[in-house]
């Protein structure tokens, strides 16, 4: 049950509701309001993505009224689902106890209808896996991220779908990955988003290699941002590459390998993938992260051995045993396949037990 708010301004009201709901998520962000061009169709594709995310099973829109995204666009878009969806306009209903209680009561009965969906079995081809990466060292490139390369294209062979993200983390490895690409189109949608994210640090005075690798990875034993991609990549596994999407833009039918235009950014980077269609998270870290999503399950995986032992409150599993223990890439691979189908068939990560819910748009605008 997704209490989602369009902007800002209705944001507490959403939380406000959500807090009288047991189970519900609300979805509190700074948006929504004075965007223009390509950034206010980001920021709408990617709210009306969460709503239609088939781990949501019904949605509350919660608006001000007069915002700039405005709630009955975002309800068409989602009812195309044919989920359960229903707005409350804060204008409308006479201020923000009136717009809580109305909103609580059709809160209380779509959350009433949801516990009544009986459970159905699915293929594992059904799935869509994000692949992300955050807080990197060189255990990322040596053993994590060519660990959950080989979970994904175990996926792959199975009929399933991954998104690899992190546009900025891809440069230096273009040229490799662009190799990959089933045509020549894509190819070229590839070295199309790396130029375009390079060109967006020119615009802003500055140069990608002055803030990549950032302080941690450098600590970490990181040196370069050519480096770093040529790390990032491995979490792709070696499947062809079916096509380029744009930011939050939905996954096609089409099963395999497609690469998502994000930002670094890890919250804003799982945000994308989740708007786009994923269900499930597989997240590696060199140096540990505890961040997690309000609607999907994140498995954290690390390379670092001496990092699972740190932050095993957080790690799901530790891919260190690559290193430490001679275990093989396609075993470690296995590992975490089939801890994907265990969280798949309801098994909580640790993310989801310590109540991780962080959540961030990545914008490609200034607001007016």
């Amino acid at each position: 049950m997704l209490i989602l708010p369009t902007s800002v301004c209705s944001s507490e009201t959403a939380v406000r509701i959500s807090q009288q709901i047991p189970n519900s998520i609300s979805l509190p962000h700074q948006h929504g309001c004075c965007h223009m061009g390509e950034d206010y169709k980001q920021v709408l594709r990617t709210l009306i993505g969460f709503g239609k995310n088939p781990n949501v099973g019904a949605v509350l829109i919660i608006a001000l009224g007069c915002e700039g995204i405005q709630p009955e666009e975002v309800k068409k878009e989602i009812k195309k689902t044919l989920k359960p969806v229903e707005e409350v306009i804060i204008q409308k209903s006479g201020g923000t106890l009136k717009a809580i209680e109305k909103g609580t009561r059709l809160a209380k009965k779509m959350m009433s209808d949801l516990s009544l969906q009986n459970k159905l079995e699915f293929d594992i081809s059904e799935i869509i896996l994000a692949l992300e990466c955050g807080g990197s060292d060189p255990t990322s490139g040596i053993a994590a991220n060519p660990a959950i390369g080989a979970a994904s294209d175990l996926l792959i062979k199975n009929g399933s779908t991954s998104i690899l993200s992190e546009t900025t983390e891809l440069i230096g490895a273009e040229h490799i990955l662009a190799k990959r690409a089933i045509n020549e189109k894509v190819a070229e949608k590839i070295y199309f988003i790396v130029n375009r994210t390079e060109k967006r640090a020119i615009e802003m005075g500055t140069d990608l290699r002055e803030s990549q690798p950032t302080p941690g990875n450098i600590e970490g034993g990181l040196t370069t941002i050519e480096e770093k991609s040529l790390g990032c990549i491995y979490k792709a596994g070696y499947s062809p590459i079916k096509g380029v999407l744009e930011y939050a833009q939905e996954v096609p039918d089409e099963k395999g390998l497609y690469v998502m235009d994000t930002p670094g950014q890890d919250i804003d980077s799982i945000t994308g993938m989740l708007a786009g269609g994923a269900q499930i998270v597989v997240f590696t870290t060199g140096r540990g992260t505890p961040t997690g999503s309000p609607i999907a399950p994140v498995i954290k995986v690390t390379g670092n051995t001496l990092t699972y032992r740190n932050m095993i409150d957080n790690i799901d599993i530790n891919a260190g045993k690559i290193i430490d223990n001679n275990i093989s890439i396609q075993e470690m691979g296995q590992e975490i396949f089939e801890e994907i189908v265990k969280v798949c068939n309801g098994k909580q990560t640790k993310a989801e037990i310590l109540g991780h819910r962080e959540f961030g748009i990545f914008r490609v605008g200034f607001t007016f």
